[in-house]
């Protein structure tokens, strides 16, 4: 009888979850054209085609997609077994990104009390803007990031929750009224293309409001700090609003953004998956609060 290699398997699977066979080997650290391999051995093992080309890419014939459901299970039995040999210590490396809206809130809770349960497993965060973090999860170098959801979607992204935006201006109420009375009104926003700066600058257009950008910062902590000093405006969600701004009411109606769990695979193992879950019961805690 002949037996399915799992390696291969390993690569198919990826293959078809990330669309690219290309990403696939780099993500396993070997060649293209040593994945390519793997599936033609995998396609002779199983006597059958299992994928076939759409366009630019490949798409799984019907026996791909049989394949495909069990490979997933025979991979996942395979990784359970494996760790449960290596005992109920978790030990590894879990590296995870965040945007900046959510690091401060949330990342010192997480570090703390997720490294103090599992002093075995080595941590590595990335606070940075969405490019950054869909990068590093399209690369692998990044396991999972929270953050709000971009106009490209990850490979694997899960929806937890729709936060409204509001605009913010300093805490210091004369400041805040020289700026509301000021025409036309000073904008404090982040660099480069960016969803909030776009719904900001649509909703004072659509109410015929003047605006222009009067501040252009690179982090979100530096944009709270031109607020507070009195430079302008600027839209974020309530999610960690320092006590130096406060939420403007007199200005147009704003939307909401979703925030995302987005992971490089489908599968996360133990040390990911436990840590994701903290994360994420973590958010929800905050958001009831």
């Amino acid at each position: 009888m002949r037996t399915l290699d799992l390696d291969a398997l390993r690569c198919f699977v990826l293959g078809i979850e990330l669309g690219s066979f290309a990403l696939a080997a780099e993500r396993l650290n070997r060649s293209p054209s040593a994945a390519s391999a793997q599936l033609k051995k995998l396609e002779q093992q199983c006597n059958t085609a299992l994928v076939t080309k759409s366009g630019r890419h490949l798409q799984p014939t019907e026996a791909g997609e049989m394949v495909l459901s069990y490979a997933r299970r025979l991979l996942q039995l395979n990784d359970e077994a494996l760790q449960r040999l290596q005992g109920n210590a978790l030990e590894g490396k879990v590296s995870f990104g965040m945007q900046e809206d959510f690091s401060e809130a949330l990342l010192p809770q997480v570090l703390g009390s997720f490294s103090r349960a599992h002093p075995q497993v080595q941590l590595q965060s990335v606070v940075g803007r969405h490019k950054e973090l869909f990068e590093g999860i399209q690369s692998g170098n990044i396991d999972f990031s929270l953050g709000w959801e971009g106009p490209k979607a990850a490979p694997y992204s899960e929806r937890l929750s729709e936060l409204p935006l509001h605009w913010f201006g300093p805490a210091n109420t004369h400041l805040s009224n020289i700026m509301q009375a000021t025409q036309p009104l000073p904008l404090v926003m982040l660099d480069g293309a960016c969803a909030i700066r776009q719904q900001a600058t649509e909703a004072l257009d659509a109410a015929g409001i003047p605006w222009k950008i009067n501040f252009i910062g690179r982090s979100l902590s530096s944009l709270w700090k031109a607020v507070e000093a009195g430079l302008g405006v600027t839209v974020r969600s309530a999610f960690g609003q320092p006590d130096c701004v406060t939420k403007l009411t007199n200005l147009p109606a704003l939307g909401s953004l979703t925030v995302c769990l987005d992971r490089s695979q489908n599968q996360l193992d133990e040390v990911q998956q436990q840590l994701y879950n903290a994360l994420k019961q973590q958010l929800r805690q905050h958001l009831t609060q």
